[in-house]
C-alpha cells in the first residue's frame, strides 16, 4: 500500500513509500539533501519497519532534534500501525 508522510523539522517536506507486509519499498523524498536521501532510500528499501526503526529512530540532525532518517522511521512506522488498525 502506497503512504505519503508529510515531515516535521526537516529539510525534506514529504515521503513517498510502499509497505506490504511488514516490508517497506519504493521510499522517495521531497526535498531536503538529495544525493543523503537517495542513499536512505537505497539501504532501507526492502527493510522491515523494525529494521528501519532499528538503523534510524533517534537520528538528530544538527541542533534539531529529528532529522530525515528520523522522519522515515517514524513514517513507517505510523503507516504500519494505521494497516493494523484496518485489518
Amino acid at each position: 500500500m502506497k503512504y505519503t508522510y508529510m515531515t516535521k523539522g526537516t529539510c525534506s517536506r514529504q515521503i513517498d513509500f510502499d509497505i506490504k507486509d511488514n516490508i517497506v519499498t519504493d521510499v522517495r523524498f521531497t526535498g531536503g539533501c538529495n544525493g543523503n536521501l537517495q542513499g536512505i532510500s537505497r539501504l532501507v528499501n526492502g527493510k522491515s519497519v523494525e529494521e528501519i526503526e532499528g538503523l534510524l529512530k533517534g537520528v538528530k540532525c544538527g541542533f534539531k532534534s529529528t532529522s530525515c532518517p528520523d522522519q522515515l522511521a517514524i513514517a513507517v512506522r505510523q503507516a504500519l500501525n494505521e494497516q493494523h488498525e484496518n485489518i
